[in-house]
């Protein structure tokens, strides 16, 4: 209360995986509908963007093309704010951008304030509020954090799913720009989301430990200085398994986001109507809500998450191989069972690309981590998406595009797999798994060595025992025979004295005159 909660890492604090840890779930799950879905739902307004400033459809399509480069190509700029100021005021602030950015927009004269407003300063916002909510996803969960991700991912579907229908609503009953700032009022519930990420705190035994310490360093040397925590810590590129990662995502965003900007105008290429065209997309979304879930369900079983990034590589490898199948169909059904499993195998990567960075780089140097890993995706994701549109414009033919993108996710995954078996072949277990992996253990000890231990235990108490009572009798007997010595009396009736012997023994110094008649000579 008062003041700017800075959460600096973990602090030592364990993760409760659960309790407050589901509301902040549940603003993440929010936050990842809006960040992922709003790029997509702006482009039902285009139509009347162009019709209103006489523009091209290239020209609006920017809009959505600097939404997402702000989401990803400010991934350091978030990283730096979160590690200075903690994520619930870096995510508030990124709320108020985001509304302001529409609220803007709805008052444009020219797409170039558009392009400044609804792109760059919304854009802004949605980042700001975006990576936080993954940090502090990360440090509320750690053996449920698999499905965590998993349900956090599925709000980009099912806010897809939202949002389109209700921009189409808002644009028939109020126009692009009531539409605009309807949709500026809904984006300030990103304050409400950020009002829920509240810091773990210490408890209270652990801070009194660290003040003792604190104390003791002070005065046992007051020139030792703490080192500053980074603000963005570069050394994450000396992890080999982060660099993998970070080539092999980088070449994935070459591709994944290719098939489901095209496959509506395949459709339609294929001499379907636009509501049947339009309804591949809503297939799509419907099975990426449930796969998303699912999937985060099966990364956190006990066999199958040290092995994460080999699931991740296989979910590339299955949305890769959709892709290059899907790029043979001729006709409609054809088409919907590629989004079908389009769908899933998206939910499945969509689920495991944060899971499988959080268990390479760990909670602490999280942060930085995903930071610098949207930077490289931001500069993938502006050559993708236009470099398959120019394929489409040389050949004319949705095949290759189909193609060349099923062909990149699957070489991302090749790479992933690949590098991770040649050069990290034992991978260091997470705190919570190394936790029951110590708890199996001395659990089978106990087992295994329960009886003979136990007889182990009573031989030697009862030697103990033993041991004890011999001591004891031994300290018992000495003050015994000490009193006895000094309770001995010298009665006069128990002393007898022959009279004859003293008598004899007087006389003996008188007869040898020489000798002294004083008692220490007659001892």
């Amino acid at each position: 209360m008062g003041g700017v909660a800075v959460d600096a890492g973990a602090g030592g604090v364990k993760a409760p995986d659960g309790g407050w840890g589901w509301a902040v779930l549940a603003g993440c799950f929010v936050i990842t509908g809006f960040s992922y879905a709003f790029p997509k739902a702006v482009s039902v307004f285009y139509k009347e963007l162009i019709r209103e400033f006489g523009v091209g459809y290239s020209d609006t399509a920017w809009i959505s093309s600097i939404l997402l480069a702000m989401l990803y190509g400010t991934g350091p700029l978030c990283s730096v704010l979160v590690n200075r100021f903690g994520c619930r005021p870096v995510m508030m602030v990124g709320g108020l951008f985001a509304s302001l950015g529409m609220v803007l927009a709805s008052f444009s004269t020219t797409i170039i304030h558009i392009y400044l407003s609804a792109g760059v300063i919304t854009g802004l916002g949605l980042a700001l509020n975006f990576q936080p909510s993954l940090i502090m996803l990360n440090r509320y969960f750690s053996e449920k954090r698999p499905l965590a991700n998993g349900l956090s991912a599925a709000g980009s579907p099912v806010a897809l799913c939202c949002l389109s229908p209700l921009g189409q609503v808002l644009q028939y009953q109020y126009g692009w720009r009531g539409g605009f700032l309807i949709l500026g009022g809904m984006l300030l519930n990103c304050c409400v989301c950020a009002a829920l990420m509240k810091p773990l705190v210490a408890p209270k035994t652990l801070k009194a430990t660290d003040l003792e310490q604190d104390s003791k360093e002070g005065t046992e040397g007051a020139e030792k200085k703490k080192p500053k925590s980074k603000l963005l810590d570069f050394s994450v590129f000396h992890d080999c398994g982060f660099l993998i990662y970070t080539l092999a995502a980088s070449i994935m965003v070459l591709g994944l986001f290719v098939p489901p900007v095209f496959v509506v105008s395949y459709a339609k290429e294929l001499g379907n109507e636009d509501t049947k065209s339009a309804l591949l997309l809503s297939i799509l979304g419907f099975i990426d809500i449930f796969a998303r879930p699912t999937c985060g369900v099966i990364a956190g079983l006990r066999w199958v998450r040290p092995r994460c990034v080999y699931l991740f590589s296989f979910a590339l490898i299955f949305n890769g191989t959709t892709d290059l199948i899907g790029s043979q169909a001729k006709d409609y059904p054809s088409l919907v069972v590629f989004c079908i499993f389009f769908g899933l195998s998206y939910g499945m990567v969509g689920a495991l690309q944060f899971e499988v960075l959080m268990a390479i780089v760990g909670t602490e140097k999280f942060s930085s981590a995903i930071g610098l890993v949207l930077l490289m995706e931001a500069i993938a994701v502006l050559v993708g998406p236009p470099g398959a549109g120019r394929l489409l414009d040389a050949t004319k033919n949705y095949m290759y595009v189909f193609l060349l993108a099923g062909s990149e996710v699957v070489l991302s995954a090749v790479v992933l797999a690949a590098c991770n078996f040649l050069f990290i072949r034992e991978q260091s277990p997470t705190p919570a798994d190394a936790l029951e992996k110590i708890t199996v253990a001395d659990d089978a000890k106990t087992e295994a060595c329960g009886e003979p231990t136990e007889m182990k235990d009573e031989e030697e108490k009862g030697a103990r025992e033993e041991q004890e009572k011999e001591t004891i009798k031994e300290v018992i007997k000495e003050p015994k025979e000490a009193a006895d010595i000094e309770k001995v009396e010298v009665r006069p009736e128990s002393v007898t004295v022959d009279s004859q012997e003293v008598e004899r023994f007087l006389k003996e110094p008188q007869e040898n005159g020489n000798m002294a008649t004083s008692p220490e000579t007659c001892l």
